[in-house]
């Protein structure tokens, strides 16, 4: 049986991490997409990639309008895997950490996070201040994955899809999904500690 994975885009900027990881997870024949996309996530989605809403839509299996309150994967009684966020606005992260649930986004997320299952949110915002950082340790108390598009600069990428896809890999692989795409830190032979 396929595993179904909701991803949701929000209109942060960063439309780029959450095209690559519905391309990466397209390429699946195990899992199974549920895909939201705001509002300003598709408007973000045009200005930074040029990819318009069709195009991105043909990634995912089911497409919701953020306004469709009664879709099933509202209701906790539709089983899935999990959840990624990505990227994930400071708007949708105060209104996850407030149960404040007027989105589909938001509403699985909630439904997620009541059903014990794994939530991931690409937090998109710098500098960040104290209600940014209360809203995360919160939502971090609950068991929610907050995870910043860091780059890994130890693989030295060539180019920004190389830092793109080590985060997307990265999110796959703790949503505990298996990839062999995933590189693994190595000490290099040359690495000294004392030098």
């Amino acid at each position: 049986m396929k595993k179904r994975l909701i991803v949701a885009l929000t209109g942060a900027s960063g439309a780029c991490y959450g095209v690559k990881l519905l391309e990466q997870l397209s390429l699946r024949e195990d899992i199974e997409i549920h895909l939201i996309v705001s509002h300003w996530a598709q408007k973000t989605l045009v200005l930074e990639t040029g990819i318009s809403l069709d195009t991105l839509c043909q990634c995912a299996d089911f497409v919701y309008s953020e306004e469709d309150l009664a879709a099933n994967i509202a209701s906790g009684s539709f089983k899935c895997y999990g959840m990624v966020v990505l990227p994930c606005s400071m708007k949708t992260l105060a209104s996850i950490a407030c149960g404040l649930s007027n989105t589909l986004t938001i509403r699985a997320a909630d439904v997620t996070i009541k059903e014990r299952r794994r939530l991931i949110l690409g937090v998109r915002e710098t500098p960040l201040n104290a209600i940014h950082l209360n809203n995360m340790l919160k939502l971090a108390q609950l068991g929610v994955i907050i995870m910043p598009p860091v780059p890994a600069f130890y693989l030295k990428p060539k180019s920004i899809d190389d830092l793109i896809s080590h985060y997307v890999t990265r999110v796959i692989d703790v949503l505990d999904i298996e990839s062999e795409d995933v590189p693994r830190w190595s000490k290099p032979e040359n690495f000294h500690e004392n030098s």
